[in-house]
């Protein structure tokens, strides 16, 4: 058979003979490699319906996801938007042409600087009340920061000192009678020649004692406050001083003890005080001792009060680096209480420039000082720190404003303007 037939009858799919037979085989490597492909085909498909969830599944993650940022991007705040905020210094009035303005001049004068302080009493001025006896409280005639004179009733105690001063007393009475009868016997055998010169002097020397004995139980008594002829068994207590009660740590009822602390009453003198002020170890070279130093305070603000300084502390304080320095103050009047707040100026050697304004472009407000400055039709209200009073209803600035800047001249009127818009 040519090669050509042959090849016709690998076609065929059907046949009976040997040739034929070798189709079929041939065909069978040909179903045999369909039927893997029918696999390889069927495979692919299982593992495409396997990963069809997974693929689903992500679908729907990823869609949630630019569904969730979309939610999220839409239900977001708008962007804010910054606006300035006012300035609360700021004021604006009606016809501010009715305020006049004045320029600050300069005014030159020795350093100032400013500090803060705080009144006590002058130590060497202060006096404890101190109870002679010990007992129990019964009657309290004073209490702290009433004025009190020297030798004023301030308390009362019961005490059995005064018993024990009493019985002391009494037997002295009765040595001192006895020692002086005896005395008197002697001196009558002696000029009858009865009894020698040493016995009269023994009886002399004993009657001595005894007088001397009861001297010193009335004076107790007297010291207890207790009249000897009129035993009561209480104790009054007196201020040893003139001045103001500035402690007490008794009260009704309370026991003292004898010269023991704490004392019932402290008194103070406080016609002259102290200030005690905080200087910055920076600020220590300006300091000096005899230096002057002027003295406002919160509570009178129109007053000037003239001191010295006194003393400069030689510790300083660790924790805000400053050191005490005292200044010694008259107090007229005692108008100056222990505990007030107080601005003093200390004085130094150099000149400085500093700025002059009308003493009527200074209003004080919440224990400070103010100036009103003119800006855009407008009036910020500045906070300084005065100084001296100058000739001319003129005063200094010792911060807070420089020579040259403009301010309303009569402050109290724009201040009451403001607080009635």
């Amino acid at each position: 058979m040519r090669r050509g037939s042959f090849r016709k009858r690998l076609v065929p799919q059907s046949g009976h003979d040997h040739n034929g037979y070798r189709c079929w085989k041939v065909s069978g490597v040909q179903m045999a490699e369909m039927h893997k492909g029918a696999g390889i085909m069927m495979k692919s498909k299982a593992m495409g319906f396997a990963l069809l969830p997974i693929v689903l599944i992500a679908t729907t993650v990823i869609s949630g996801c630019k569904s969730d940022k979309v939610n999220a991007d839409a239900e977001a705040p708008p962007p804010a938007k910054v606006v300035p905020a006012l300035d609360p210094s700021f004021f604006a009035v009606e016809h501010p042409e009715l305020y006049p303005i004045a320029t600050a001049t300069q005014y030159q004068a020795p350093s100032q600087m400013p500090v803060t302080g705080t009144v006590f009493p002058d130590i060497s001025r202060t006096v404890p009340v101190i109870s002679l006896a010990s007992g129990r409280v019964v009657d309290i005639r004073a209490r702290l920061g009433d004025a009190v004179r020297k030798g004023q009733l301030l308390l009362r105690v019961r005490s059995d000192d005064i018993s024990g001063g009493f019985d002391a007393y009494r037997k002295a009475i009765s040595d001192e009678l006895l020692a002086r009868k005896q005395l008197d016997r002697a001196k009558l055998l002696y000029e009858h020649g009865a009894i020698a010169q040493q016995d009269l002097e023994v009886a002399q020397d004993t009657e001595d004692d005894a007088k001397t004995t009861l001297d010193t139980a009335t004076e107790h008594l007297h010291l207890l406050g207790s009249d000897p002829n009129d035993p009561k068994g209480l104790v009054d207590i007196t201020a040893p001083v003139s001045g103001v009660i500035t402690d007490q740590e008794v009260a009704i009822g309370a026991a003292v003890q004898a010269y023991s602390t704490p004392n019932p009453f402290t008194i103070s003198d406080l016609t002259t005080v102290w200030i005690v002020c905080d200087v910055y170890e920076n600020d220590m070279a300006n300091v000096r001792l005899g230096e002057p130093a002027q003295i406002k305070l919160n509570a009178y603000p129109d007053k000037v009060l003239n001191g010295t300084v006194s003393n400069i502390g030689s510790i300083l304080d660790p924790t805000i680096r400053t050191a005490k320095v005292r200044i010694e103050v008259a107090n007229p009047g005692e108008m100056m209480r222990p505990g007030m707040f107080a601005s003093v100026t200390l004085f130094g050697k150099g000149k400085q420039n500093y700025a002059a304004v009308p003493a009527s472009a200074i209003v004080h407000l919440h224990d400070r000082d103010w100036v009103y400055i003119p800006t855009d039709g407008k009036f910020k209200r500045v906070e300084v720190v005065s100084g001296e009073q100058l000739p001319d209803q003129m005063q200094a600035i010792l911060s807070g404003l420089q020579p040259g800047q403009q301010v309303v001249t009569n402050a109290i009127n724009l201040e009451n303007a403001i607080d009635n818009e």
